[in-house]
């Protein structure tokens, strides 16, 4: 009888126990889910939003504290983002100051991805930096590119873009790009980083634009929204 009653009290207290672990997993990830850095760490916050994004109401993003947003435009050489020029006139109405994404392809030429650039998005001064999504690797590009020729198209493509929109651009940087080809340190660009809630530094040097959550979810989306913050 000692025996069963010990081994009830364990189970009860296992139990005790997996039900303590999944509330607090459940807090931490509804905290997670909810999570922005504080305004007054960080006065100027952001979203950056894509046509997966679905329907934006940009009022709404406003509302919630956005002071600007970068949006999706182009990516390698061809594909362009549907949504871009009907997001790029609502976020303005809404009085958000605006920027453009490009997802820069190591496997495609600079100059054709340029051209996909320029065209896609208008050279207007009151638009912010371009920013280059650097993330996917040239190793399952079908002919080969070294290293050395990611740098010297990527340095091509940006001094194209630069002359269309008449400012440096930002370096949307992932830990898995710049691991393996250093960029940061190669070409003088800020920096634009992502780590959910915790300051990334992984680049070796300070950023300007942080994700600091990649899928805030906010009654402005029907999904979850990336959000930025400025390095003050």
């Amino acid at each position: 009888m000692a025996r069963k009653a010990a081994g009830r009290a364990r189970l009860r207290w296992a139990a005790a126990v997996l039900l303590v672990a999944l509330v607090a997993g459940a807090s931490g990830w509804w905290h997670l889910r909810h999570w922005q850095p504080s305004r007054g760490a960080f006065p100027l916050q952001g979203v950056e939003v894509s046509a997966g994004d679905g329907e934006v109401d940009w009022r709404a993003v406003k509302a919630i504290g956005a002071d600007f947003a970068y949006l999706d435009a182009s990516a390698s050489a061809f594909a362009r983002d549907p949504a871009f020029t009907k997001n790029l006139q609502a976020a303005r109405s809404a009085r958000l100051q605006v920027g453009a994404v490009h997802r820069y392809d190591p496997c495609q030429p600079a100059d054709r991805q340029a051209a996909n650039f320029v065209t896609v998005v208008p050279r207007d001064p009151a638009m912010l930096p371009p920013a280059v999504e650097l993330d996917g690797l040239a190793d399952a590009c079908p002919v080969k590119v070294s290293d050395q020729a990611v740098e010297s198209e990527l340095m091509t493509f940006l001094n194209q873009i630069e002359t269309h929109t008449g400012k440096p651009a930002l370096l949307k940087l992932s830990s898995g790009f710049e691991k393996r080809y250093h960029l940061a340190s190669a070409i003088e660009r800020n920096l634009w980083l992502s780590e959910d809630r915790f300051q990334p530094d992984y680049a070796g040097r300070p950023w300007t634009l942080w994700t600091a959550n990649s899928a805030l979810s906010t009654e402005a989306l029907d999904q979850p929204v990336r959000w930025i913050v400025v390095q003050p």
